[in-house]
């Protein structure tokens, strides 16, 4: 990516069944705009990467380690390294931006799934 970009140029990759996110990989930081399908599941798992998130559109059930909140629009959360978490989501679906330090190159070798339009941002009528 050059120094610029719009979240519709990026092709999305498949984290999980329902899950897609653009990724923006920097040297030591990854920003995503993930999607997720209504009723989708993110299973229980943990990682090295710090996590911070805001949730833009829908809503979401989130569990960090013992903690569980009903997220709407503007919903913030902060997931140390290796704290276990899942997601429910919402009848809606939703959508999210998070960053990750440091990045998450696992992400590199996912599939890609071309050709799909972003849900967010809204496009102007």
């Amino acid at each position: 990516m050059d120094a610029f970009a719009d979240v519709a140029s990026l092709a999305p990759h498949r984290i999980w069944d329902g899950v897609l996110g653009r990724v923006v990989g920097g040297e030591h930081v990854t920003l995503s705009v993930i999607e997720l399908d209504a009723g989708s599941v993110v299973p229980e798992h943990r990682h090295e990467n710090e996590q911070l998130g805001v949730l833009v559109a829908g809503s979401l059930e989130f569990r960090i380690g013992e903690e569980t909140r009903e997220l709407g629009p503007g919903g913030l959360w902060r997931i140390p390294a290796n704290v276990p978490h899942e997601v429910r989501v919402g009848p809606d679906g939703a959508v999210v931006v998070e960053a990750f330090a440091p990045r998450r190159a696992d992400w590199d070798a996912l599939e890609r799934v071309e050709g799909s339009a972003p849900r967010w941002p809204p496009v102007a009528p």
